[in-house]
């Protein structure tokens, strides 16, 4: 169960997984108030690093080349800042 937290913890450390909380009753109480929030800091650790711990992706190395997977590796870290910087512009969003 420790182990299970803790890569928990560094898939959000690395910005593989986001944290945040949509409330829509909110925009029933106060229209002004942003029901989105995002309770992710930004990416601390390394994304290739997180990756390489994981079997599912480890996998790739016996079927494609280092240079590939490395490639495929730097691709999911590109989406994965995308996809914080979209959160973090809906966070800051005064309204919905």
């Amino acid at each position: 169960m420790s182990e299970t937290q803790r890569r928990e913890k560094d898939a959000v450390q690395t910005g593989y997984w986001h944290l945040w909380r949509y409330n829509p009753q909110v925009l029933a109480e106060d229209e002004k108030k942003n029901p989105f929030v995002l309770d992710s800091k930004p990416p601390m650790r390394d994304y290739s690093e997180f990756l390489k711990e994981e079997v599912r992706y480890t996998s790739l190395y016996k079927k494609y080349s280092a240079e590939e997977v490395e490639e495929i590796f730097a691709l999911a870290r590109k989406a994965a800042e995308e996809r914080y910087q979209g959160y973090v512009r809906l966070a800051e969003r005064t309204s919905l």
